[in-house]
């Protein structure tokens, strides 16, 4: 199944039209297609507010489906790192004995919440930078991949690394709010999460193009 995404192309922000990512020029980060350019910039001289992109957003149950892919993708290979990284994290308390010395005992229940504490910051960071490179470098996670979505900024730009990652950790308060956070996209206008509204980002079927009020000139 196609979807659209492809780590060398971006949208234009005015058209829509997906384009290689060497031939679109940036204007404060919104990016334009050679064919949009010069009437933008005539917008700008103008003082006029530049046409913004009209995209269809991603709706509650479809990035549901794709938070429950990102998961088990990241349940299988962060198992596998932290394995190999750590290996077994109840290896400590399966060696503890009732026979066994309280001062033991205790020496192998800390090892063990040691380790269980070093596992949890080794799968934020696996977390984190899944999220900031698939994300910043092609757009969508592999998830969002699958079904065709993609995270762009209101005007259709890119999300820089620093921003994917802000928002990995902005989901952690969509969750804790009894996943408040994320119910809310389905009453949004513009389908926005707790977390897209913290980072300013939306999340827009990757196919999806702007219809803008006027046909650009070929030049």
């Amino acid at each position: 199944m196609a979807t659209g995404i492809n780590p060398e192309v971006r949208y234009c922000a005015q058209c829509g039209r997906p384009t290689p990512r060497e031939e679109l020029a940036s204007f404060a980060g919104t990016l334009i297609c050679p064919n949009c350019k010069n009437h933008y910039i005539q917008q700008l001289r103008e003082g006029v507010t530049p046409f913004q992109p009209a995209f269809r957003y991603a709706g509650f149950w479809i990035r549901f489906v794709a938070v429950l892919i990102d998961g088990i993708i990241l349940g299988v290979a962060g198992s596998a790192v932290q394995l190999l990284l750590l290996g077994n994290a109840f290896g400590p308390f399966t060696r503890m004995r009732q026979d066994m010395p309280p001062d033991q005992a205790l020496a192998a229940l800390g090892a063990m919440m040691g380790t269980l504490g070093l596992s949890m910051l080794v799968g934020v960071a696996i977390g984190a930078s899944y999220e900031g490179f698939f994300v910043s470098r092609v757009g969508a996670t592999p998830g969002k991949m699958a079904l065709g979505l993609k995270v762009v900024r209101p005007n259709g730009g890119p999300v820089s690394l620093g921003r994917a990652i802000g928002r990995y950790f902005a989901k952690w308060l969509s969750s804790i709010t009894f996943c408040i956070g994320y119910i809310i996209a389905g009453f949004d206008a513009e389908k926005r999460a707790m977390h897209d509204m913290i980072c300013d980002t939306r999340v827009i079927k990757a196919d999806s193009a702007a219809v803008a009020p006027y046909t650009p000139q070929q030049v």
